[in-house]
């Protein structure tokens, strides 16, 4: 595959050989890999500022809604929003950390999107399900996950999946997370007419657009000119631009307008940015150890519960997969065969990120396709994993500091990775049918269905049926029968949920 990146080329293997090697070095082989320490501490920094925003988004969507009960995630009749969001940062600063010293992979994790929607919404309605039985399911689905993983079934899965597919799903990847930005930062909108929009009315208005814009071509431009940690500085410029300009006009949070009230459409898409009061303050856990399986079970009943447990393991067994292979895409980090360094240590920090998810009361932590933000900025060890780690840890006492980083100021290296994470394309043959199909549906409905679970079902199943139809079933791995099938389960769950109850 394409090695797609912006920073200088690796040193080549007889440079590498005699360059002096630190204890550092050696242990996560920085050198071996082409990289240097400080390319590790830029891309670390920007893998942070690309995903801190969960910070802030992660309690907004499970700190605000109430369980059957009418109590809020950390316990009391109201939102206890800065609770969620210092337990949200300990979990991934403390998952991170796990993946950067012991799967030696710059690859950093948090509470999942999607996930964390799945159980405000679907799962803590649920007549007598409290958060701490949500939080169960979660704790459940990461112990069956990790038992998958230990038994080796995860990586013979990993290993099933055809090498274009694996192309495909870096692609697809790519495209998602450009959208995802794009998205966050309100270049593209919703819109009455049309699914989507350029700006709030089918043009470029307001302040905050105008920083995304600037951040993003001056990130291109940095990044032509081949200037070292392109991507961090066109982050921090930007973020220094919304400051003054926040400063100077007061735009306030984004207010989309509803019936006859104007709303705030200029306003900033997620954290505005400014600094007010102190920027310490000292992290309240109230949401560890909350956890309560047996009440989540006994809320759903077993087969309710053995849905929601399934419907949560196949989306983070397969998120993950899919975004494993795109940073080791991006970071030319795959291997001949089609395998990844340390794949069964990543597969297994990523399963206990589930568990961790649960007990901490954050719903589950899965890996963010976001570290190829770092990737793209030189990241290529678990170097990178641990400063995101340390950033995380840091962020539980300095959200204040998060906070000033706005979507605007951030997204744009989503878009910059998603263009890098495209050019794989290439080694995909469009002219061989069997291999095309598979690859469109794989990359297409990932920003269409804005999931990569869904892009990489639609392409198991597509590539079962194709080679079916042309009688060559004999040559499909069983693994991919069965991948298959509990992917149309998982396409038709609601369905099934319809019928069970």
């Amino acid at each position: 595959m394409q090695q797609a990146h912006p920073s200088p080329p690796p040193t080549p293997p007889s440079q590498a050989l005699r360059a002096p090697r630190s204890g550092l070095d050696r242990y996560f082989g920085i050198t071996e890999r082409g990289s240097t320490v400080g390319r590790e501490l830029r891309g670390g920094l920007v893998t942070f500022f690309s995903m801190c925003y969960i910070v802030v988004l992660n309690p907004l969507i499970i700190g605000t809604v109430p369980d059957s009960t009418g109590m809020y995630l950390g316990g009391g009749a109201e939102p206890n929003l800065p609770a969620v969001a210092a337990g949200t940062a300990l979990i991934a600063g403390l998952l991170s950390l796990f993946m950067g010293a012991w799967a030696k992979f710059p690859l950093a994790l948090a509470a999942g999107l999607g996930l964390n929607a799945y159980l405000a919404y679907s799962v803590v309605p649920l007549p007598g399900m409290t958060w701490g039985g949500a939080m169960g399911m979660v704790l459940l689905e990461g112990i069956v996950i990790l038992v998958l993983v230990l038994t080796g079934f995860r990586r013979a899965v990993f290993n099933a999946v055809p090498p274009f597919l694996k192309t495909a799903i870096g692609v697809g990847i790519g495209l998602f997370i450009a959208f995802l930005g794009l998205f966050n930062a309100k270049f593209v909108t919703t819109a009455a007419g049309t699914p989507v929009q350029l700006g709030n009315d089918g043009s470029l208005t307001g302040w905050p657009t105008f920083v995304f814009v600037v951040g993003l071509l001056l990130m291109f431009v940095l990044w032509i000119r081949k200037v070292p940690g392109a991507i961090l500085i066109a982050i921090v410029s930007a973020t220094v631009l919304s400051l003054v300009i926040e400063k100077v006009l007061h735009l306030g949070a984004f207010v989309p307008a509803e019936g006859a009230e104007a709303g705030n459409p200029g306003g900033w898409a997620m954290n505005v940015p400014a600094v007010t009061g102190s920027l310490i303050q000292m992290p309240d856990f109230a949401t560890l150890f909350t956890v309560d399986p047996v009440g989540g079970i006994a809320a759903a009943g077993v087969i309710g519960a053995t849905v929601i447990v399934f419907s949560l393991l196949l989306a983070d067994f397969f998120d993950t997969m899919g975004t494993m292979v795109g940073v080791a895409s991006s970071a030319g980090l795959v291997q001949e065969d089609g395998d990844i360094p340390n794949s069964q240590r990543i597969l297994v920090v990523d399963s206990v990120a589930a568990i961790a998810g649960g007990v901490g009361g954050v719903s589950s932590n899965t890996s963010f396709v976001e570290s190829t933000s770092g990737v793209a900025e030189g990241a290529r060890t678990g170097l990178a994993a641990i400063v995101v780690g340390a950033l995380f840890l840091l962020s539980t006492f300095f959200s204040p500091l998060v906070a000033m980083v706005p979507y605007e100021a951030a997204t744009p290296a989503l878009v910059m990775v998603g263009f890098l994470m495209m050019t794989q394309i290439t080694d995909i043959d469009f002219t061989d049918v069997e291999v095309a199909l598979p690859s469109f549906l794989t990359i297409i409905l990932m920003p269409f269905a804005y999931s990569i679970t869904v892009g990489m079902g639609a392409g198991f199943v597509m590539y079962v049926l194709i080679r079916v139809v042309r009688g060559k079933a004999r040559e499909i791995h069983w693994l991919m029968y069965l991948i298959a099938v509990l992917f149309v389960v998982y396409f038709l769950r609601g369905s099934i949920e319809g019928l069970l109850q």
